[in-house]
């Protein structure tokens, strides 16, 4: 009992030494079965509809298997991790693990679908665990931060994934060929750069001024239903020569008219803040699908809207007729092209509003919306326009989202009320929260983590060997979150990149607040 009561203590508190192995084995194996007793009426058993139309308990024991053995040795792992003495081996064994579940989905795929892709799998998974393993050594040095600080230094990163997404296409071509390249980029990387984009933007309003939206999902909306009507009633009928130009045109409209929603919300809300901001954009953003759901005069309701208008390269439509892109350069028709396009097209509004956000962080309006978030009394004080502040923040930040949602029902070729629910906008506020509000590269990360995520759990067809062909790994993906947005909360409370610099600094170096400080002339 005293092993475990070490166990249960060194939970709580820093570095442990007389915390011993057992006493760590011991606590673990009591987690394991707190799982086991919690997961047996919630997992195991489950009740379903069969052919005859009667209820049958399913059980499902080899889940359970799985949850117990996580359980075990993730806490088995924590205990370890805070001795000392095994702290090097836990974190060695730990990227190994990490960098075999990243490239878990991409050996599924190439063994399924044959032996001769064995070799990119290798390859794929010896630069992953390689990568890992060096990150984590680089970070653990607790001598070495300067190098750490150095390898992770955030223009690196920032220019490195750059050019990682320029390239991507290109990758995800040699690597899956000319058939398996459009799921990659379409499914996974264009998905992914929405998202970033999504939260870039609401990062102006959450991040940056320190005002809490739940309702920013209205705002992707407003620009989706703006293009659809636009591209698929206005136009054609007032402007029919313009068609092919439908994409260009409407897209800045979609941002404007997202925007001028934005400054709707931002009056109510003028005098608000914490939960009840909260509450009132949460509203605000299921006021709005709820028109969507009764105007059925013009977003057809539950039906949506169909044959939306594909955007074109500047005119030319990716189609096979003798003035398509194809037909104008030459070259055989393919749906990749298109795909590819796609790609250039959302990694260029990211980037647009990467660059706007950076560069109005350090214009006067920049600095009002972190004197807001700090302390809005004292930004009265200092003479600051709270009002223009809020709705500047709002309506920029809808304006991005604005575009897209624009962008977004181009892409589909479709669009309905269901497509923006709450739950995209706590998908969105999640991607802010964790990857540290104010933080464009953590928001990035936090994206490509959540995100990419879920397109990688679809790819898990092994899994299937395991629990049988109707397991569906998807459904159980808000559930990894949840562990996962605790975890990270306990580990990382201030996001994954928690260092915020300030827009202006003095002379010298300083921490303040978690954040380093270094202190020049602004």
């Amino acid at each position: 009992m005293a092993a475990v009561k070490g166990g249960l203590e060194a939970a709580g508190s820093g570095d442990v030494t007389e915390l011993t192995v057992s006493g760590a084995i011991l606590d673990a194996g009591k987690t394991a079965f707190l799982t086991l007793a919690l997961s047996v009426p919630i997992v195991a058993l489950r009740t379903e509809q069969n052919m005859q139309n009667q209820l049958v308990l399913q059980s499902r024991w080899g889940l359970v298997a799985l949850l117990v053995v996580a359980a075990f040795v993730l806490r088995l792992t924590w205990l370890l991790h805070r001795m000392p003495a095994y702290r090097a081996p836990v974190r060695l064994l730990s990227s190994f693990v990490l960098a075999g579940m990243i490239t878990l989905p991409f050996a599924a795929t190439y063994v399924a679908g044959g032996m001769d892709n064995l070799l990119t799998y290798g390859v794929a998974a010896a630069g992953a665990v390689l990568l890992t393993f060096v990150g984590r050594f680089l970070a653990g040095r607790s001598g070495q931060m300067q190098v750490a600080s150095a390898a992770l230094d955030p223009k690196l990163v920032a220019w490195g994934g750059l050019a990682l997404m320029v390239l991507y296409p290109w990758i995800a071509l040699a690597l899956t060929g000319q058939g398996g390249s459009i799921k990659w980029i379409d499914n996974f990387g264009i998905q992914i750069m929405i998202y970033i984009m999504l939260g870039w933007g609401l990062n102006i309003v959450v991040g940056l001024a320190g005002l809490l939206d739940l309702g920013y999902v209205a705002f992707y909306a407003v620009g989706a239903y703006s293009y659809a009507l636009l591209s698929t009633q206005i136009i054609p009928e007032m402007f029919p020569s313009l068609v092919n130009w439908a994409f260009w045109i409407c897209l800045p409209l979609a941002g404007i008219l997202a925007a001028f929603w934005g400054i709707i919300l931002g009056f109510p809300v003028l005098r608000l803040r914490g939960d009840y901001l909260a509450i009132v954009t949460l509203a605000f953003g299921e006021i709005i699908r709820l028109v969507l759901i009764n105007w059925i005069d013009v977003t057809q309701g539950y039906a949506g809207i169909s044959s939306i208008p594909r955007p074109t390269f500047f005119g030319l439509p990716f189609n096979a007729s003798d003035d398509g892109f194809a037909a104008f350069f030459g070259i055989e028709p393919s749906p990749l092209y298109r795909t590819i396009f796609l790609f250039y097209v959302i990694l260029g509004l990211a980037l647009l509003t990467n660059f706007v956000t950076i560069r109005m962080r350090k214009l006067p309006v920049g600095r009002a919306w972190e004197a807001l978030r700090e302390d809005e009394i004292a930004c009265r004080s200092l003479g600051i326009n709270t009002t223009n502040t809020k709705l500047t923040a709002f309506a920029i930040g809808a304006g991005f989202g604005g575009f897209a949602g624009s962008f977004f029902a181009a892409r589909q070729g479709f669009i309905s009320p269901e497509s923006f629910t709450f739950m995209e906008s706590a998908v969105i506020v999640a991607i802010v929260v964790l990857g540290g509000m104010g933080s464009q590269i953590g928001v990035a990360i936090a994206a490509v983590a959540m995100i990419g995520g879920t397109e990688i759990l679809r790819e898990m067809e092994v899994l299937k060997s395991v629990f049988g062909n109707d397991f569906d790994p998807t459904q159980y993906r808000m559930l990894i979150f949840g562990i996962a947005m605790v975890w990270l909360m306990i580990w990382k409370p201030r996001g994954l990149i928690s260092t915020r610099e300030p827009s202006i600094v003095l002379k010298e170096s300083k921490s303040i607040s978690g954040s380093l400080v270094k202190e020049g002339h602004g």
